[in-house]
């Protein structure tokens, strides 16, 4: 009996009724459009919070808790900068300028109160050369809120010779979020026309190539809407939007090419259209269902990490999977039966198309595939050996936040901060904060130990002059002590590192007190540290899940371990590369990237968990075809030519449109696309070239019938098979026909 909610009969239901789904679909993208119009109300561009306790966050509390409980501290939260060319802060003009520019900012009612050299006469806050000063400014709300006031100022203030900055949290989180913004609309620029003209060359015709852009736009609009309203409910980051975007338009168009592909390979084999349509989607349609659960399974360990940002990224991504799937199953099928043969209507004579011999078994993959099956052993001893070289550079892998200094150099912020950095001492935009914890802090033990920690802080030229300040009732006391460089420089990371791991234990050894660190570089280093706690038991559960699935699947245990080791063998290699280009600068020049001294925390496990999820893809696309070749004749050789030749060209056009995708993104601006679209984009290639092309089917060949084994204490397991359809041009045979793979 055929299953109601199968890939397949959700395919001819929707071809028999296209007006009814395109209209359920035209509704769904104008609702899409109205709510994704307002998403902008309910992103953050704060980092998050962990939901696990850490050293930071214990001294947050206690700051919390017992300081501002009792008195409120002040704390600049932005920096205004004047600076001009010709005259010094000892000149009237300058002075009335200065004095004008602070009036004004005063008046604003964000503004806690300002500091600075003319309201103190400190000297600290004036540059050597004494033409440049800076105003620490603080807030009673969130700054964010007050930097587009804080312009308007600045604006009214300017003066000839007369050049103000601003550098600080609110203006450098909402600069992360104008770039965003921008690579977002630069990546799909670039990456959704080449991938029309890739579609273009592998379908030879614009209308063809044209359908796979509409779902992906379509699937993108609709889950930006659904997350929209997740919104309303959760915390999502402002980076939500870049992740719905890049992997919508990667899957979207994935997914549509393949069934496309199939139901014009049937339409050419003679069927009628509505059979073809079926067909389609009792192959091709059942392995985008598969593929799009196995990216959701691998998605969903970051659900584990107890972050924000993890869960917030991973709700997008699922979301506009899920949709992707939906519109391939549903909305395609509809428009493949409205268009019907006008599907390939402009058609475009492409060279080296037309050129190609019509014999499969003549073509460049049929060829690339004997090579490979008549030296397995070799091939995949080379493969693997070029994946392991190229992994090498991840075990040098440095973790750590996007500071201002990777913002680009023409970026106001950026050059608030190289002005900061070069002019004035040490940790203006970087403090650390100790918090000291005990029954009294003003107990002659608890002194003596912050004595001595003075002592070793200002031994250490990493660190400025500290300054200590207790609460009313003295259980707690709170060290400022600037720190020097980005907060997420190395030499940042590394004083901090060496304040908790030294200075502290060492001055506080036989007291009875507490003195947690929080600080930028601090929080950096717990989050950090929380990722690689985690990472272990992520892996675990995106492994467990994939291999549960694929092994009912396809009935084997030798092929889901191969898959696992393969995309292993991937994502290692796109990790090694992605640390050679970035954090050890090679090439980065010449691609135009922006070189770090730290990998972004979040990224190589969000990486694995997406990279996993796609390179199942091809995986599945390919072995569903191998598998039913197999099943129609028992030979392994033959199937594994078979599924090869016949998915090289889908697949790798398929690769080709992800890379697209993924390198429109990592031409942007800000350092965490950059590395996300690189890596994403190298991984595909690797995954498309040497693990498709080369070790499928030379391991494929080296196992034989052994990698269909499954233990007969298994053979209870449920029959799920994604490919459900005879090959083309053929009819099932007897065996097949009544095979439990014919099922939903």
């Amino acid at each position: 009996m055929t299953n109601p909610i199968s890939a397949q009969t959700l395919s001819n239901a929707s071809a028999r009724h296209p007006w009814r789904v395109v209209g359920v679909w035209v509704v769904l993208f104008l609702v899409g459009g109205f709510l994704a119009s307002g998403i902008g109300d309910v992103l953050t561009t704060e980092d998050g919070g962990l939901r696990v306790e850490t050293e930071s966050g214990r001294a947050d509390d206690l700051l919390v808790e017992r300081f501002y409980a009792e008195f409120d501290a002040f704390s600049a939260e932005e920096f205004v900068i004047l600076q001009n060319e010709t005259l010094t802060v000892d000149d009237p003009a300058f002075a009335a300028s200065a004095r004008a520019v602070i009036a004004d900012l005063v008046a604003l009612p964000g503004i806690d109160e300002t500091v600075g050299f003319f309201a103190s006469g400190d000297e600290a806050f004036v540059s050597e050369d004494r033409r440049t000063t800076y105003i620490p400014v603080s807030f009673n709300n969130d700054p964010a809120d007050e930097i587009e006031a804080m312009q308007e100022v600045f604006a009214a203030n300017a003066a000839d010779g007369l050049r103000i900055l601003t550098v600080g949290e609110g203006s450098v989180s909402e600069t992360f979020v104008e770039l965003s913004e921008s690579d977002l609309q630069n990546g799909e620029a670039i990456g959704l026309p080449v991938a029309l003209i890739i579609l273009v060359i592998v379908f030879g015709a614009l209308v063809a190539a044209g359908i796979p852009i509409v779902v992906a736009i379509v699937s993108i609009v609709v889950a930006i809407g659904t997350t929209a309203l997740v919104g309303e409910v959760f915390e999502l980051s402002f980076f939500v939007v870049n992740m719905i975007t890049m992997i919508g338009l990667a899957v979207g168009i994935d997914y549509s090419l393949f069934i496309v592909q199939r139901y014009r390979e049937e339409r050419r084999s003679g069927r009628e259209k509505l059979e073809a349509i079926s067909v389609a989607g009792g192959t091709a349609s059942r392995a985008v269902v598969f593929s799009g659960a196995t990216v959701i399974v691998a998605l969903a360990g970051m659900f584990l990490v107890p972050d924000t940002i993890f869960p917030s990224l991973a709700t997008g991504a699922i979301i506009v999977v899920a949709v992707a799937v939906l519109a391939a199953l549903t909305l395609l099928p509809a428009m493949l039966s409205l268009l019907g043969d006008k599907i390939d209507k402009g058609r475009l004579r492409i060279p080296f198309r037309s050129a190609r011999t019509r014999d499969p078994e003549r073509s460049f993959w049929a060829r690339q595939t004997r090579l490979v099956m008549r030296y397995p052993l070799v091939s995949a001893g080379l493969a693997v050996g070029l994946l392991l070289a190229a992994a090498v550079p991840f075990l040098t892998i440095e973790l750590g936040g996007a500071g201002v200094a990777t913002l680009p150099e023409g970026t106001e912020v950026r050059e608030g901060f190289d002005i900061l950095a070069e002019e004035f001492s040490v940790g203006v935009l970087n403090e650390a904060e100790i918090v000291v914890a005990a029954s009294d802090v003003r107990d002659a033990d608890v002194q003596g130990a912050v004595d001595r920690l003075f002592v070793s802080l200002n031994a250490d030229a990493d660190f400025g002059a500290p300054a200590v300040e207790a609460n009313p009732s003295g259980s707690v006391a709170r060290i400022v002590v600037p720190v020097e460089g980005d907060f997420a420089s190395d030499q940042a990371l590394s004083a901090i590192d060496r304040l908790r791991g030294d200075y502290i234990p060492a001055a506080f050894a036989g007291v009875t007190a507490e003195a947690p660190v929080t600080g930028a570089t601090a929080e950096t280093i717990d989050y950090v540290g929380l990722i690689n706690d985690y990472a272990p038991i992520v892996f675990a559960f995106v492994f467990g899940i994939s291999f549960i699935l694929l092994m009912i699947v396809f009935r084997s245990i030798v092929v889901p371990a191969k898959a696992l080791i393969m995309n292993l063998l991937s994502v290692g290699a796109a990790y090694g590369l992605l640390v050679l280009v970035f954090q050890h600068g090679f090439l980065s020049g010449f691609f135009g990237f922006t070189e770090v001294e730290t990998i972004e925390p979040w990224l190589p496990l969000f990486l694995f968990s997406i990279l996993f999820g796609l390179s199942m893809d091809y995986h599945v696309f390919l072995l569903s075809r191998i598998r039913e070749h197999f099943d129609q004749t028992g030979d392994n050789e033959a199937a594994v030519a078979f599924g090869v030749r016949s998915t090289a060209g889908v697949i790798t056009g398929a690769a080709l449109i992800m890379v697209a995708v993924f390198s429109g993104f990592a031409m942007g601006d800000l350092a965490p696309l950059q590395q996300f679209g690189f890596g994403l984009a190298v991984a595909v290639i690797i995954d498309a070239t040497i693990i498709r092309s080369v070790l499928v089917p030379a391991s494929m060949q080296l196992l034989g019938d052994r990698n269909w084994y499954l233990p007969g204490w298994l053979t209870w397991l449920p029959h799920i098979s994604i490919e459900g359809a005879p090959l083309v041009g053929e009819q099932p045979s007897a065996e097949s026909a009544g095979s439990p793979a014919a099922g939903g």
